[in-house]
Order: structure tokens, then sequence, then C-alpha cells
């Protein structure tokens, strides 16, 4: 009898500890997840300066919205390297979130803007940073798909019965998903005839 009480407890710390690993593991991968995004905004974000520069020659009356595109790409910087300290602060990514928006937000309003000067728009420095600039969007948006499925997998399985009571023990708090909202592909296409 009391092997059977012994071989009870074995099986009930190796299923805690198993649980326990599967969510420790769980975590790490959507850690891992946001570091490819660093990664990706990072190179978004060296960009930029190199973009305002080329665009301030042919855009002198535009003071403002070059200004806007400086202090949106460092509000960014800053939205990064806070949420890089933990991915897992729900306040970190939202604050993420919110600069990224302001941030395409404004790089939107300059390419827009840029389109009224042709001598801007046909110098090859500006189309080889608008095409990088368009490649690494499409890679932070892999990026952040990626984060998202692991956040959703981790969140998943701290939700999950029996893991829900080892999550809330040892302290695994539910991830944040990153939403940016792209603004300009939400709005609903306005079609007159």
């Amino acid at each position: 009898m009391g092997w059977l009480f012994l071989a009870l407890i074995g099986g009930a710390i190796f299923f805690a500890i198993s649980i326990y690993n599967r969510l420790v593991a769980s975590r790490n991968q959507f850690k891992n997840a946001f570091a490819q995004i660093d990664v990706q905004l990072t190179r978004r974000h060296d960009l930029i300066p190199n973009l305002v520069e080329t665009a301030k020659g042919y855009m002198a009356h535009e003071k403002d919205t070059l200004e806007a595109v400086i202090n949106a790409r460092s509000a960014a910087v800053s939205g990064l390297k806070n949420a890089a300290r933990d991915p897992s602060d729900p306040e970190a990514m939202k604050a993420l979130a919110q600069a990224e928006q302001g941030l395409s937000g404004a790089l939107g309003r300059l390419f827009a803007l840029s389109e009224s000067y042709p001598d801007l728009k046909a110098n090859e420095n500006m189309m080889q940073l608008s095409e990088e600039l368009t490649t690494t969007e499409n890679k932070v948006a892999f990026a952040r798909q990626a984060y998202n499925d692991s956040v959703m997998g981790y969140n998943t399985l701290r939700e999950s019965f029996p893991n829900n009571f080892f999550a809330g023990w040892f302290n695994f708090a539910p991830a944040e998903l990153l939403e940016i909202e792209d603004e300009a592909k939400r709005e609903v296409p306005k079609v007159e005839f």
C-alpha cells in the first residue's frame, strides 16, 4: 500500500513538472517570436532617418510633416524598447501598438505628400528606401502574425484545465497580442459612379 501511495505522489509530481515545463516552453516561444518583431521593427526604425534626410532636400516647405515622422519614430523606438524588456506586459504591448500606428500614419502622410514632388519621387535613393521600407513592412506583418500565433498558443495552454491551476500558482500571466491597425487598410473604399 505504501508503494502505491509513493507511486501516486511521484506521478503527481511528474505531472506537475510536465505542465510547468510546457508553460515555460510556450512562454519562451512567444518571447522569441517577439524578438523577431523587434528585429524587423528596429530595421524599419533605422530606415526612417535616411528617408527623412532624402525627402528633406525636396520638401523644404513640409517641415511639419518631416518633424511628425521623426517624432513618431522616436515614440515607436521608445515603445519597442519598453515592450522588448517584457513582451508579456500588456501595457507595454498596447503602447507599442499605438506608437507603431502613429508612425505608420506619419509615414503614410509623408508618402502621400511626396507624390506632389516628382523629383523626389524619381530620386533613386528615395525609391530604394521606399522599396526597403515596403519589404520590411511585409516582414513585420509576418513576424507579428507568428508572434500572435505563439501568444494564442501560450494563452490557450495556460487557460486549459488543469494547466490553469499551475499557471496561477507559478505566476504565468496572460500574454498580449500585438495588434497594429493600419487605418488606410481598414477603411471601406468609396465607389462612385
